[in-house]
């Protein structure tokens, strides 16, 4: 092996260094960290029309059609021009396994011709446009998470029943009079609760148009939901992570145009 000349032996050492190695690893992860893709997004013109001014973050959920359970989801942010970019990969999700049912929501955003419109227990996720209000989980709110938080027990419960005065609303059993029957608990076996995202659809609670629509935790990759929206633990951490509610965050579910 050829030995090395005398200046660079000097620049090895100076290159090598352990320690400035160190310290240039720390600085290429920091700017890489810093740095994020952003793809352009044309929201459709009546999606945006409704859309309030304030909103600054979307959660759009995408599917190719309104009879899958197979969706995807991407982060979008609006930009100072008033645009739409996205800064995530697409995010594989399940959707209710009926697919998707034109829902009810707090904005003036008529169903589109030939849709089903969301009816309770139709096993659909709604499409159109939905606040996200708060998140819920079986532990008090991380430091992580910045919305509101319901810390659930085995003490809350869903509301599915429509004769209830507490139709689609999370209650806690202590804090007011039953009045419903099979409600769905918010600690569920199935851990699916564990975390998750409370998605404003039906605000108004009216009876049988549909309750109790969340992000939260799918049961495998290939496991539709009842109407929810269900991704894998770490997908669910980085959109809480994320969602802020000084930016009035929102959910947009379509069908691909």
């Amino acid at each position: 092996m050829t030995p090395f000349s005398a200046a660079e032996e000097t620049l090895r050492r100076f290159y090598f260094h352990p320690l400035r190695m160190h310290r240039l690893l720390v600085l290429f992860l920091t700017l890489a960290s810093c740095t994020r893709m952003t793809v352009p997004v044309q929201m459709p013109t009546e999606i945006s029309a409704v859309l309030p001014y304030n909103c600054r973050q979307v959660l759009h959920v995408t599917a190719v059609n309104d009879r899958t359970s197979v969706a995807e989801l991407r982060m979008l942010e609006r930009t100072p021009a008033n645009a739409w970019q996205a800064i995530s990969v697409a995010i594989p999700v399940r959707i209710g396994r009926n697919g998707l049912a034109w829902g009810h929501g707090e904005f003036a955003l008529p169903a589109p011709a030939g849709w089903r419109i969301k009816t309770e227990g139709d096993g659909c996720a709604p499409a159109g446009v939905f606040r996200i209000t708060q998140s819920f989980g079986d532990e008090p709110r991380p430091g992580w998470i910045k919305l509101p938080h319901i810390h659930c027990t085995a003490n809350h419960w869903g509301i599915d029943d429509v004769r209830s005065r507490h139709y689609n609303q999370i209650v806690d059993d202590r804090t007011v009079v039953c009045d419903w029957t099979g409600p769905e608990t918010m600690v569920p076996s199935s851990g699916c609760y564990k975390l998750g995202a409370v998605i404003a659809h039906n605000p108004q609670h009216q009876p049988g148009l549909g309750s109790c629509i969340f992000m939260h935790l799918w049961l495998g990759e290939d496991v539709p939901t009842a109407g929810c929206t269900a991704m894998s633990e770490p997908h669910l951490r980085q959109v809480l992570t994320w969602l802020n509610p000084a930016t009035n965050p929102c959910l947009v579910q379509l069908v691909q145009p």
